[in-house]
């Protein structure tokens, strides 16, 4: 018996399906990932239009059948959830009750149908700014979260899913998750969708024909928008990467966390990133066809509010350019400045023993590289952490500022120093105008070990100025780590600064 699919003359512009009610507009997309084919139909018994996912597949294939009825299964349970982020299910339709096996058709959800635009459409001239993308992202990880809240899954993993509404925000406008989906797969497609409005790129399996694929670095985790568009707030770049990764450290789960940063960015670009709301994209008349007008003034219209955001793009990147510039040349290191502190060694003489004297430190030792560690793949300022061991103290490296404080974002950030051979240290000299940050000292196998491999052998609250900060008995390495715990700073500004970093050999 053939399991294969069947041919389906329906599903073509014109063609009508559910027992004569629906008659096929146009066709959004297709989500390949279930055989999901979505449309806009007409519904002729309410005179109405609606979005059609047609689950298509050989009704003698079991498996393919069994999959059509868990995702009908699954939008049924999600019929009583109602948000402006996500359409309104109308009706589930399965095979004896409105859909006939011999139309190929294994399952349909009917949805309400979205004025606006297909979110495709609104990226095809090119990236959005920050402000832009996250106001058109909120109500849709609002509808994620209060959906996760009630238990329920929405699917929103695929960008062909997804609408503008005519007032410029994201909605879930074909519902009908697949079978295997779970609250993780959301959070993944709120962050690919944060990605590809940043970068015109698509950063999940499974996507869209015709949409380049998010590039990859060496260790195979996506690259941040940040490194392809260097005007992409840090915070942000760092959201849509750590939602995709699984990792239990760094990853992010939840899209309440996501939602978080979003408000934050929102306020932030609030005057420069405005999306204007763009009149109603309803029909003249049906149009039976797959393909999108070339230059037509339906095309025109459904684009508005690409234009509307493209026009502020150059705005929103000179006035970023403007403050990069003034922070460039204002943030200059405390010189001088505060006292030298020295933080004790946190080990314990053996009880009934005088306490060892103080190590004679055998001199200073200079590394032979200081790079940036950091566990999202994103490093803060990364080709500027040589001048933490430049012999220089009036140069500085200095984190991102960050708008919440560790570790809501990533667990730390840090300098990894690398020795030409192994060395015992007593001692390492931090030099910083940032009071207030919390380090570690800890020591690695390598340059890049995972953080939960390495040994604290010190830490310590640097003050204005020099803190020397004495470390615990360690077996020689070549790799240490200064690890930053805590920034410097409160509310929507916490950075640090590190001038200098002394290593100190132990006798």
């Amino acid at each position: 018996m053939s399991s294969g699919p069947i041919q389906n003359t329906s599903l073509v512009p014109g063609g009508v399906i559910g027992d004569g009610r629906y008659r096929l507009l146009a066709r959004s997309g297709v989500d390949r990932r279930c055989d999901a084919h979505l449309w806009r139909a007409r519904d002729g018994q309410l005179n109405r239009d609606v979005a059609l996912t047609v689950l298509v597949g050989n009704p003698a294939d079991r498996a393919a059948l069994a999959r059509a009825k868990r995702t009908a299964e699954r939008a049924m349970h999600a019929a009583s959830f109602t948000h402006p982020g996500v359409a309104r299910v109308i009706d589930v339709l399965t095979p004896g009750a409105g859909i006939r096996f011999e139309e190929g058709i294994l399952g349909m959800v009917v949805a309400e149908w979205t004025q606006g635009t297909d979110l495709m459409d609104l990226i095809a001239e090119g990236p959005l700014p920050a402000g832009a993308a996250t106001r058109l992202l909120e109500p849709l990880g609002a509808a994620i979260e209060g959906a996760h809240h009630a238990g329920l899954v929405l699917g929103a993993d695929h960008p062909q899913r997804i609408r503008v509404t005519a007032d410029g925000r994201l909605r879930l406008a074909f519902p009908g998750p697949r079978p295997e989906a779970i609250a993780r797969d959301d959070v993944k497609g709120l962050g690919a969708i944060l990605y590809l409005l940043l970068t015109g790129r698509w950063a999940l399996p499974g996507g869209p024909e015709g949409v380049p694929v998010a590039p990859t670095g060496p260790d195979g985790a996506v690259v941040a928008p940040s490194a392809l568009h260097p005007y992409v707030p840090h915070e942000l770049s760092s959201v849509a990467v750590r939602s995709l990764e699984d990792t239990s450290v760094g990853g992010i789960r939840t899209s309440a966390a996501i939602l978080q940063v979003l408000d934050q960015i929102a306020e932030s670009e609030a005057q420069t990133a405005l999306i204007k709301p763009v009149p109603d994209a309803s029909d003249d008349g049906a149009v039976w066809t797959t393909q999108r007008p070339e230059r037509g003034k339906d095309h025109r219209r459904k684009l508005l509010i690409s234009v509307g955001v493209l026009a502020i793009a150059t705005l929103a990147v000179l006035v970023w350019l403007g403050v990069q510039i003034v922070s460039f040349f204002s943030d200059e290191p405390t010189k001088g400045g505060g006292p030298t502190v020295v933080i004790g060694q946190t080990g314990q003489p053996a009880s009934g023993q005088p306490a060892p004297p103080a190590p004679n430190p055998a001199g200073p030792v200079q590394p032979a590289s200081v790079g940036v560690y950091d566990v999202t793949n994103q490093p803060d300022n990364a080709s500027r952490a040589g001048r933490a061991a430049d012999n220089d103290p009036t140069t500085v490296w200095q984190t991102e500022n960050y708008f919440q404080p560790f570790p809501s974002l990533k667990p730390g950030i840090g300098l990894m120093a690398s020795f030409a051979e192994p060395v015992k240290l007593a001692s390492v000299t931090i030099t910083s105008p940032s009071e207030g940050t919390v380090v570690e000292v800890r020591v690695a196998a390598s340059e890049g070990a995972p953080l939960e491999e390495t040994k604290v052998v010190a830490t310590a609250t640097l003050s204005a100025g020099q803190t020397q900060v004495q470390l615990d008995e360690h077996d020689a390495s070549r790799h240490v780590l200064v690890w930053v715990t805590k920034l410097a700073g409160s509310g929507r500004n916490n950075k640090s600064e590190i001038a200098e970093l002394v290593y100190t050999r132990a006798q």
